[in-house]
């Protein structure tokens, strides 16, 4: 059985600037709370691999992976997988954003399954995903929004 969790939240903010701040992965440890590191290793035409390291368990060990993910600024979609796959079998995640009425929608879809050997199974992680994703996404949402209420102040 393979896992899946689609999250969405809706942004007041201009598409260009979410779009810049949510695929500006060198800032990515400001915009969410769970990332202590975020490094660009290397770019490839529009892909981008990358080094992200979550804080510390609550054992103490610091769970990290590198993944290659590949924005499309025509299609406001981006792709992205795990290269280094640690405890999942495969991670796919895929980000779209749309503009509605009440600012952009930003949708998280995320397939997956766990390693046989993972500390935890395919519905555990779908929980712990569907429980953290908009706990991230709402910080997300704040942070561009306040950006977007500072530039309009200044503007």
């Amino acid at each position: 059985m393979a896992g899946h969790t689609e999250n969405e939240i809706v942004i007041d903010a201009p598409m260009d600037l979410v779009w810049e701040m949510t695929n500006d992965i060198e800032s990515w440890t400001r915009l969410f709370s769970e990332y202590s590191e975020a490094t660009i290793l290397e770019r490839r035409d529009e892909t981008v691999v990358f080094r992200l390291a979550l804080h510390p368990d609550e054992n103490g060990k610091v769970w990290s992976w590198v993944s290659a993910r590949t924005p499309d600024a025509a299609t406001r979609t981006v792709r992205s997988q795990r290269v280094e796959t640690g405890p999942f079998k495969y991670m796919w995640i895929f980000w779209e954003y749309s503009q509605t009425e009440r600012g952009v929608r930003m949708r998280w879809v995320q397939d997956f399954e766990m390693k046989p050997q993972a500390p935890i199974g395919d519905e555990a992680m779908r929980e712990r995903l569907d429980r953290n994703t908009p706990v991230q996404m709402l910080l997300i949402k704040d942070k561009v929004e306040a950006v977007a209420r500072d530039s309009a102040a200044v503007g």
